[in-house]
């Protein structure tokens, strides 16, 4: 009898419900033995999951060393951290993926045979840079873990091109590009009728101006309407758009959907909208799960001047890009379109839905782990 080799995925996040963590064990639960370690319930495939409880924060920094610079000391006392070193202690892999900064460490010192691989889902040293008091005291911790730890690890990937070069540029390591694409789906784009239904989807979170949308469709000159799937993240926030719906017509606002049926039920719709300001770098440089989603769903899309968005938006032909992100801009955007103009963006997300599609994403991570098994570095 054949021994797999032995896999460890590491995420602070509830890994049945992170897509892109869930990706990972799809593909390597094929041919390792994947014990996965996070939040909540156990991830199809795995020989093992070590779930902790909701309470264990990654996130909880003692500010007072944080103040002192006692940066080592800072990122062992997180809650998460210091549970799943104990929880992991002993434990051999052969192999480890690291979740996000604050995983990477803990992988480190685990020493797996082949190495770790550091999948950073943002840039993490300028998460929240749109607030000063978290940029000058937070942005330094994340870059002593990302020195001191992260870049020990044998590969790394992130999500964009412009997270790519920021971390090469500030730390040394080239980390390859694996987007938030997501799964092949075989569907057909739908014709669009004389009303053109746009649809958005994710966070409810203030700081995406989700409320410039909504007043671009209530003020439209042409016919249209938009719903919203929106996650509760800031309930204030949603019961002001719920509102503002209200007092408008035209828009609706529905809880979201799991995100296994998601994608058919965007099928319903004619075009995704997603204008995100730039307040962070993180926002700048987005290449979210939902502009793919819009894509498997046979959706045009409508952007702002995001330019990692704009790019693919742009080369592959499915959607239109606004010239700025307030609701104004947003306007301008949807009053040139018509349906065969949407129709138009539609045939083109359906023409490049195989090349997009998250399958051939995820062949990296398998490719950066094929080498690290064989003993190759990046």
């Amino acid at each position: 009898m054949t021994t797999r080799p032995t896999m460890l995925i590491l995420s602070y996040s509830p890994i049945a419900g992170d897509a892109r963590v869930l990706k990972q064990v799809t593909r390597f639960t094929r041919d390792y033995d994947v014990t996965t370690c996070g939040y909540g319930d156990a991830p199809d495939g795995v020989v093992e999951h070590i779930s902790m409880a909701r309470d264990i924060r990654y996130n909880d920094l003692d500010g007072k060393l944080i103040t002192l610079k006692h940066y080592r000391k800072a990122y062992w006392r997180l809650s998460a951290v210091k549970w799943s070193r104990d929880v992991l202690k002993g434990r051999k892999f052969d192999v480890i993926i690291a979740n996000d900064v604050e995983a990477v460490p803990v992988a480190v010192k685990l020493r797996p045979k082949h190495g770790v691989l550091a999948d950073l889902h943002e840039y993490s040293p300028r998460l929240h840079d749109d607030h000063q008091k978290w940029f000058e005291r937070i942005t330094p911790w994340f870059e002593w873990v990302v020195a001191r730890y992260v870049t020990r690890a044998r590969s790394w990937t992130t999500v964009s091109r412009g997270i790519v070069e920021e971390y090469e540029r500030n730390f040394g390591f080239h980390a390859e590009l694996v987007t938030n694409a997501a799964p092949y789906h075989e569907l057909e784009p739908k014709p669009t009728g004389s009303t053109i239904r746009f649809v958005h989807s994710g966070a409810c979170l203030r700081n995406r101006q989700l409320d410039e949308m909504v007043t671009a469709v209530q003020t439209a000159d042409i016919d249209v309407t938009l719903d919203l799937y929106l996650t509760a993240n800031d309930p204030g926030y949603l019961e002001e758009l719920r509102e503002q719906a209200a007092s408008g017509g035209r828009v609706i606002v529905h809880d979201p959907v799991p995100y296994a049926g998601l994608i058919p039920l965007l099928n319903d719709y004619d075009m995704g909208i997603h204008l995100l300001p730039p307040v962070n770098f993180n926002n700048k440089w987005a290449l979210p799960n939902k502009l793919f989603d819009f894509l498997q769903a046979r959706l045009g899309v409508l952007i702002g001047p995001s330019p990692e968005m704009a790019s693919y938006v742009s080369e592959y032909g499915f959607g239109g890009v606004a010239e700025g992100f307030t609701a104004e801009d947003a306007r301008k955007a949807i009053e040139s379109l018509t349906p065969e103009i949407v129709d138009e963006y539609k045939r083109s997300a359906h023409a490049h839905a195989h090349e997009l599609a998250g399958e051939r994403q995820v062949d990296v991570w398998e490719r950066l782990i094929d080498a690290q098994m064989q003993g190759r570095r990046r």
